[in-house]
């Protein structure tokens, strides 16, 4: 399996609306996750590209599915974070519809990336997104950011409990330590990553 060139991406479109994606086709893989958990320090770092996540950090661009070229086939998405307090209840339904749509529609989406706090996993908030995903029977692969926080010791034992408290769960979901400052985990990312978008049943 030959690996994808992750540094190679470029920005397609930015949609507020399901209806405004591009073409349902090809191969999919998004990234979700809460805000502050480190969503952006981890795209940033697959792809060495410092501000690649920032592209929808303008007001009144927060809420939008942004959309990234790896080649002619394979897409990158950037989900925006949820938990944020700052938007009004009718922008946050809004986003929530939008979010619905695309897990539950988009044929081309193959896995979502997750990214969790190591220090704070499995906020209610995660929950609600992970039985989402199960719903909608989508594949996860979490990753535990600013695992360099925390020592060995309790980077395993904060996996193995996460592990633990998902063993229920009727879809595949993987899991693994990352840590965007000092690139621990990157390997086994982009290997998930080059999975889904070469073998998407696997």
């Amino acid at each position: 399996m030959a690996s994808i060139n992750y540094n190679k991406i470029e920005f397609i479109t930015s949609a507020a609306y399901y209806k405004n994606l591009p073409e349902d086709k090809g191969f999919e893989v998004a990234f979700a996750g809460r805000s502050n958990a480190g969503k952006s320090s981890a795209l940033n770092t697959l792809t060495k590209r410092k501000n690649l996540a920032k592209i929808s950090s303008k007001p009144g661009k927060t809420q939008h599915i942004n959309l990234f070229r790896l080649d002619k086939s394979r897409i990158l998405v950037d989900l925006p974070g949820y938990g944020f307090s700052k938007v009004n209840k009718k922008e946050k339904h809004r986003w929530q519809e939008e979010l619905t749509k695309y897990l539950a529609e988009r044929q081309c989406l193959k896995g979502i990336v997750l990214v969790m706090d190591i220090r704070h996993p499995l906020t209610e908030l995660d929950k609600s997104m992970i039985d989402f995903a199960e719903s909608t029977n989508r594949d996860l692969h979490i990753i535990l950011s600013k695992s360099d926080k925390l020592k060995k010791g309790r980077i395993a034992a904060t996996v193995l409990k996460v592990k633990k408290s998902l063993k229920d769960y009727s879809i595949n979901i993987t899991i693994q330590p990352f840590s965007s400052h000092n690139g621990s985990g990157m390997k086994e990312l982009r290997q998930k990553l080059d999975i889904w978008y070469t073998n998407p049943q696997e």
